[in-house]
């Protein structure tokens, strides 16, 4: 190790034998280390590593979270422990959070293996806390990842019923929870989201007196912006009640009940053929499932006009598939239980063989960095107000998620798209569905 243990002593009443096999496992798992922090142990001794000036300090309050890190390897049991409260981070969680790819990219020797076997079964007859301080986090173990009706509506509770109040701790005033478009470094949320709402808007081109649709419309901001300022009858649909009942709420609000409505509706279930002129999905193909995105853009050709525009917009991913990983493991198992990612090449070419027409395709991945770093920000600034509303295991978990989630985004492991399309009509020629160049979908940014 970098630096040696402080000279902390252990508190009484402890078996010195665990204090040593502790101290020998963290040597043996962090003498690698190149970030500097610390970590304090249960017994108030401290230990120093990495290079420089601790940024953060890991506080292991139960023996426990250390033989797990042995036994059940990589960064899983230190994210659970955290939630728990067994595990605490004082500083920079961001930087916390690096140790990630240490744990994953940790190798030792068989000897060094054996070794820290021996220790954790000593830190066995350790006094283990039985009690979780933050609670249990959110289970996600009674889902049927089949992706039917049933278990998508289930998954989809899990994440977005957790409580409207919580979100408005950290979202913009719109309540809009995906990534927003920022002009200029120094934009607000409530601004940038305003952006990506009318970027979106102008993408589709949309015209007063048109039908849009809104696959997953959350709390309303999308079908609202489209009818407010651009005249549209607009449709959304949602498999959460909490969602539903807010923005209901919200379109009364705005008086615009005539031309904006709401519904507690499956994608599958939509009824009609050539009903909308434009469709958006913002934030949605990710809870689809790769095997059911055939039947998503099925859906979506179906109930769209000849020649008229859907936007696609959701999360990528670097690699081919949903493969098992320490990332896929996290997500499914804490945050969205039937979450499934893949390459935008694969959802491009999905949409094609569907009988649609790639028209734009843009990369939103450092807006998205942005975004998530704000809400972490608004989210730990009202923590107290956060766990009256949900546990602080809760709180945790989505504290955890969305700051290890800003890091995706900048290292490029996970992206996100905006995927504009046509629906080819059946007969040719047909009419350009978009403008010759994209000079009309900035013209109002020159102008601002």
């Amino acid at each position: 190790m970098a630096r040696s243990p402080s000279s902390t002593l252990p508190a009484s009443g402890i078996d010195p034998g665990i204090t040593q096999a502790a101290d020998r496992i963290v040597r043996r798992l962090l003498s690698s280390v190149s970030t500097a922090a610390a970590l304090r142990l249960w017994d108030g001794v401290t230990h120093s590593f990495g290079h420089g000036t601790s940024r953060f300090t890991l506080i292991l309050r139960d023996p426990g979270v250390l033989r797990d890190l042995v036994l059940k390897r990589g960064p899983i049991p230190l994210a659970d422990a955290y939630f728990r409260g067994r595990l605490d981070v004082e500083g920079d969680l961001y930087e916390a959070l690096g140790l990630k790819h240490h744990f994953q990219n940790l190798t030792l020797s068989g000897r060094e293996r054996f070794a820290l076997l021996l220790d954790a079964l000593r830190l066995k007859f350790a006094p283990v806390s039985s009690a979780s301080p933050a609670g249990e986090p959110p289970a996600t173990t009674q889902f049927t990842h089949d992706h039917s009706m049933d278990s998508d509506r289930a998954a989809i509770s899990h994440h977005y019923d957790v409580s409207n109040a919580f979100y408005r701790l950290f979202l913009d005033e719109r309540m809009v929870y995906s990534c927003a478009y920022f002009h200029a470094a120094d934009d607000s949320l409530e601004q940038a989201q305003a952006n990506k709402l009318d970027h979106i808007c102008r993408k589709l081109r949309l015209k007063p007196g048109g039908r849009h649709l809104d696959i997953g419309c959350g709390w309303g901001a999308l079908v609202i912006w489209a009818a407010k300022h651009y005249g549209v009858h607009a449709h959304g649909i949602t498999l959460s009640k909490e969602q539903l009942a807010e923005a209901q709420s919200r379109i009364a609000a705005e008086g615009l009940q005539d031309r904006v409505t709401v519904e507690l509706r499956d994608y599958r279930a939509l009824e009609g053929q050539g009903v909308y002129d434009t469709v958006s999905s913002v934030g949605m193909f990710e809870h689809v499932g790769l095997a059911n995105l055939p039947t998503y853009h099925a859906t979506v050709h179906r109930v769209l006009k000849p020649n008229g525009l859907f936007l696609n917009h959701g999360i990528t991913h670097e690699e081919e598939g949903w493969t098992p990983s320490v990332d896929t493991e996290f997500i499914n198992r804490y945050v969205f239980p039937d979450g499934e990612l893949d390459r935008v090449s694969n959802i491009q070419a999905g949409m094609e063989r569907a009988g649609f027409e790639i028209q734009d395709v843009e990369n939103l991945r450092q807006h998205y960095a942005r975004t998530l770093r704000q809400w972490v920000a608004r989210l730990e600034a009202n923590h107290d107000e956060a766990v009256h509303h949900v546990s602080e295991a809760t709180y945790r978990v989505w504290r955890l998620y969305m700051a290890a989630s800003a890091l995706e985004f900048e290292s490029g492991g996970t992206g996100i798209h905006q995927i504009l399309a046509s629906r080819r009509p059946d007969a040719r020629p047909y009419p350009q569905p978009v403008p010759l160049t994209r000079g009309d979908l900035y013209e109002h940014e020159k102008a601002c």
